[in-house]
């Protein structure tokens, strides 16, 4: 049998003029997009600019649950881009939002004392103080270990009604076994994911391995599949164009992944475009094994200044 490959074009002039004339939304990753590590790729403020100055409205879509919004409005700062607040999403953000969306923790307009227990950094701790959440563990169970004897058993909060495993460079085996006790044991407990993404960019020099590998942990433990709010599930992508009116017919997404930026895109029906600067070679993107194709490609974002 005979695999066909499909032909992904790569971005010139004509198509760059099309997507100026035609999108009004761009929805960009951060991570291998906007940045790599702690480094701002080359172009990126002046390509950013033109796109403001020709009147399209921005928003950066982040899988990284370890900032909240605020901590990445100082990494956007840092590095020298003007970022509005409303124009952040990240995965902390999305947790928090999927919760308050769902009516966690209340019955009417009654408190019922369910709280949440947090594997990831302060990120997602920030996002749920700011809708007055309850939360614990995260941060607070770095560092515990776990003392094995004969009867040893460990115990749960009770009142611990969803568990949010978010990327955790802390992640010890406390915090794994009070998780799988919480979804295992309490009943109703929600298993909600940041993302599954199997490798990140904590630097410039190398991949990392990426939140997939802590949720893999909770999944093999408890035999049971997260509620995924990160890319590719559409739930912030819902969220952002019911809060902010925008059809979906007028976003181009612009990511690094194949699996999550350009899938996110493709199955909500937005334009796609893939850069080259992250964790996707030409090699794959053009493989005929890969199935995931966007609608253009390029080295990198500032290529939308050249052609």
């Amino acid at each position: 049998m005979t695999t066909t490959s499909v032909v992904v074009p790569k971005l010139d002039t004509a198509r760059k003029d099309d997507i100026v004339a035609n999108v009004d939304v761009f929805i960009f990753d951060c991570d291998g997009v906007i940045w790599r590590g702690d480094s701002l790729i080359d172009g990126v403020p002046e390509t950013l600019a033109m796109l403001r100055d020709a009147g399209k409205r921005l928003f950066f879509v982040t899988n990284n649950s370890t900032k909240s919004r605020a901590g990445y409005l100082k990494k956007f700062t840092s590095l020298g881009l003007d970022v509005q607040p409303e124009e952040i999403f990240s995965s902390s953000f999305a947790a928090a939002a999927y919760l308050e969306s769902v009516g966690f923790g209340k019955e009417g307009n009654e408190y019922t004392g369910k709280k949440v227990y947090t594997i990831g950094e302060v990120g997602i701790d920030e996002e749920l103080d700011l809708l007055n959440i309850p939360h614990i563990g995260g941060p607070e169970d770095a560092g515990k270990r776990v003392t094995l004897a004969k009867g040893e058993m460990m115990h749960q909060d009770a009142d611990v009604g969803a568990v949010v495993v978010g990327f955790d460079r802390e992640v010890n085996y406390y915090k794994i076994q009070y998780a799988t006790l919480c979804i295992r044991e309490n009943p109703g407990c929600l298993f909600i994911a940041t993302n599954t993404d199997a490798v990140t960019h904590l630097t410039d020099a190398q991949e990392w391995a990426g939140n997939g590998s802590m949720v893999g942990a909770i999944k093999g433990s408890t035999k049971q599949e997260p509620t995924v709010v990160g890319k590719p599930s559409p739930f912030m992508l819902d969220w952002m164009c019911n809060r902010y009116n925008i059809k979906r017919d007028q976003i181009m997404m612009v990511g690094d992944r194949l699996d999550t930026d350009i899938l996110f895109g493709k199955d909500a029906g937005l334009r796609t475009m893939l850069v080259l600067s992250g964790v996707t070679s030409e090699e794959l993107l053009l493989s005929p094994e890969n199935d995931i194709k966007p609608d253009c490609y390029a080295e990198q974002l500032s290529k939308m200044l050249d052609v």
